[in-house]
């Protein structure tokens, strides 16, 4: 008798065990497909913000539309009138970062000194929007 309760122990440990391991590998799998992810984020400058040197491309630009998030980015800025926070639009699947090198290598981008805003500036309509992105990957294996 009492080894059958031992044995019924040690199967119910290892069944837990099991069903634990079990549910952490789902969660990985349901968050792991997508294995970084971009922030295209815009907002409003005046016409007195834009730097000299930094060429503006006009919203109705081909290589603007390529961007995915690119164009929402810069209507929410439009329509909430973005001028202190930045507008986003976080985009999560596998490729995303590439979406932050089409913004810096497509698009003229302007590196800013002195305050100006890094980005793409992007005239729509008569106002003017700066375009940047960034992006971040999430990482499999802790470093530690």
């Amino acid at each position: 008798m009492f080894r059958r309760n031992d044995l019924a122990l040690s199967l119910l440990a290892v069944g837990a065990a099991a069903a634990a391991g079990y549910v952490l590998q789902s969660r990985r799998q349901t968050g792991g497909s997508a294995r970084s992810k971009a922030d295209v984020g815009a907002r409003l400058v005046r016409w007195d913000e834009v730097p000299s040197s930094a060429p503006v491309v006009d919203a109705t630009s081909r290589r603007l539309s390529e961007i995915p998030g690119a164009r929402r980015a810069i209507q929410r800025a439009v329509r909430n009138d973005a001028r202190e926070e930045w507008e986003h639009v976080t985009l999560e699947r596998d490729g995303a970062w590439s979406i932050v090198d089409a913004v810096r290598d497509s698009l003229p981008y302007y590196d800013g000194d002195d305050g100006e805003y890094n980005g793409v500036y992007v005239r729509y309509g008569d106002r003017i929007v700066v375009l940047d992105a960034i992006g971040w990957a999430r990482l499999e294996e802790p470093l530690y």
